[in-house]
């Protein structure tokens, strides 16, 4: 199992900003897909971005587009997510994941089953 190493969750007022990051074994980070998903209280685990590390190109949920960025750190085998403008519905827990190596996607998707590797998961806590 992959150790994807995430940091930066937190408590924040509505309308705060917080980054988060996750760093990944160079094997995993250059394989092609990584993103973040949340899962929220009662709620299903859904992608809210993804990022292909070759090309930086980045796909989003509807409901961050505008507001979450997230971004890849070659030198550092690490990606971030970037979240202002945050909402009492964006609290959640925050997990970064991976593809397998031996599947090199392209384009990246918001599909679960897509990633093999998962982080321990960072809370975020936004309060109204």
């Amino acid at each position: 199992q992959a150790n994807l190493v995430e940091s930066g969750g937190g408590s924040v007022e509505a309308g705060g900003s917080l980054r988060l990051s996750c760093t990944a074994p160079v094997y995993i980070y250059s394989a092609s897909c990584m993103g973040w998903f949340r899962q929220g209280p009662g709620k299903q685990r859904e992608g809210i971005a993804v990022i292909h590390t070759g090309t930086n190109s980045t796909d989003y949920d509807d409901s961050v587009k505008g507001r979450f960025t997230i971004s890849g750190d070659n030198a550092r085998n690490t990606i971030y997510l970037q979240m202002n403008s945050l909402k009492p519905e964006d609290h959640a827990m925050y997990y970064c994941a991976a593809v397998t190596p031996s599947r090199r996607f392209f384009p990246c998707k918001r599909v679960r089953g897509d990633f093999s590797y998962w982080g321990q998961g960072t809370q975020v806590t936004v309060s109204s």
